[in-house]
């Protein structure tokens, strides 16, 4: 690979692995750097320079990102690498002794710095290329807003609160002037993230900031409350079931924001719970549930489940396939348990053979998927409101999402007679059929076409 040329701008390929919350890390070291007046490269080849986002949440994680670090060095030779296996430098200098600059998790400026030493900038950057919103990885349309870093929990399987620190709140002013940056951007949904959502303001006493002259605090209700009054999607991601996620549940029965909450309960046997150190009043949980359910029909409830964890019984699963018919998860996650180097449940004794964590998993699968089935059957015949992330003009369909389906982790409303039909467009139709996963519907203007061709039939 050759330098870049003087005066022209130089090149970054990226590499993004790992959850939302590292994508938003990745737009973030975009945006500094095309306001420095470097370009990007969709290739490897057309790249000066490669920034490498690793994962290092599993032990499969870190191999697959050292795998991402080994491709980018054979194919394009200079590699920056950032993220949350950044951590574990030596590992990576070791495996991969060539890469330019090992950085950790959300060390923006750090990232920075390294490709600017490595690939200087032009001078005079084109800051006017640059949108007041930033640079986004994801649609147009969709866009994921992090409200804060890091975590306080202690979860034994997991080593997050090692990789990227405790939390770290951003003022709420800054958060809800960024949400309005997106909005005037053209965003329509906005998924609000972080590792524990509804811990948002802890770490700051819940301080105030101006927003719009007005002094906001730092809290969670606070924040939903303030992007209820926006005009946008709000989706709720990785809420932790504290109380307090009680009051958002009004907000969502008047539409205010989506029925939507992404739950990571991992587990319902309190004496997996107790081990994994999670809340383990799995009881009181469901009956929170059917309160929440009672306020608000549409609420949908995703969630994370992992099976074969140290010390689980056959009666602890038995438990947990109970207990996800009996609160009706309409979006279930399923791993099976994976070692986490470091991680403190690694020294639990019971250890799970392979063997019973993979039939243990296919039957979560199983269930979780009947269970999903049920709960999409009850959409049928409605008129709701979509979002469109593709089209199709040769089938004339459109692949949509409602409010109940997150991108890339939920399912999809397929759209047929999509005529005319834009990715972004927010379109009302009619559900005509469901699956395991997906909705089918039509626009609602093409539901008389559809009888009279029956009727004709």
């Amino acid at each position: 690979m050759t330098q870049a040329n003087a005066g022209a701008q130089p090149k970054i390929g990226l590499v993004s692995l790992g959850c939302p919350k590292a994508l938003v890390d990745s737009e973030r070291i975009l945006t500094t750097l095309r306001a420095q007046g470097y370009a990007f490269s969709r290739d490897y080849e057309g790249a000066d320079i490669v920034l490498v986002n690793t994962c290092g949440f599993l032990d499969s994680a870190k191999q697959e990102s050292l795998d991402a670090i080994g491709e980018a060095v054979a194919e394009n030779g200079k590699v920056i690498v950032t993220g949350c296996l950044g951590v574990e430098e030596g590992l990576i200098r070791k495996t991969h002794p060539s890469v330019l600059a090992v950085t950790g998790p959300h060390q923006y400026e750090a990232v920075v710095n390294a490709v600017n030493a490595h690939l200087p900038p032009v001078p005079n950057a084109f800051i006017d290329l640059v949108p007041p919103e930033g640079l986004h990885l994801t649609p147009h349309h969709y866009a994921y807003l992090k409200i804060s870093e890091g975590c306080n929990n202690r979860c034994s399987f997991c080593i997050i609160p090692q990789i990227r620190g405790d939390l770290v709140s951003r003022p709420v002013a800054s958060v809800l002037y960024e949400a309005e940056r997106l909005i005037a951007g053209g965003v329509k949904e906005i998924m609000v993230i972080s590792q524990d959502t509804s811990a948002y303001g802890v770490d700051v006493k819940y301080a105030t900031s101006k927003y719009r002259g007005r002094d906001v605090r730092a809290k969670f209700h606070d924040l939903v409350e303030e992007m209820a009054r926006l005009d946008v999607w709000t989706r709720l991601h990785y809420v932790y079931p504290y109380p307090h996620v009680d009051s958002v549940i009004p907000l969502m029965a008047e539409g205010k924001i989506l029925p939507y909450l992404d739950i990571p309960f991992q587990h319902a046997s309190p004496s997996v719970l107790k081990a994994m150190r999670r809340p383990a009043n799995q009881e009181k949980t469901l009956d929170r549930i059917r309160k929440w359910r009672d306020i608000c029909p549409d609420l949908t409830i995703r969630s994370n489940f992992i099976v074969g964890f140290p010390g689980e019984t056959e009666e602890d699963f038995d438990l947990l396939l109970d207990w996800i018919e009996e609160a009706e998860i309409d979006r279930a996650g399923v791993f099976k348990f994976e070692p986490v180097t470091g991680a403190p449940a690694n020294a639990l004794e019971g250890v799970v053979p392979d063997e019973v964590k993979n039939e243990r998993f296919a039957t979560l699968m199983e269930v979780a998927q009947n269970v999903s089935t049920g709960q999409l059957a009850k959409k049928v015949g409605r008129t709701i409101e979509v979002l469109v992330d593709d089209v199709r003009p040769a089938e004339g369909r459109a692949i949509a999402r409602s409010k109940w389906d997150a991108p890339d982790i939920d399912g999809q409303v397929i759209v047929d007679h999509a005529e005319g039909i834009k990715p972004g467009d927010k379109v009302t139709v009619v559900v005509i059929g469901s699956d395991e996963y997906d909705l089918f519907a039509v626009p609602i203007g093409a539901t008389a076409d559809l009888d009279r061709a029956t009727a004709s039939a």
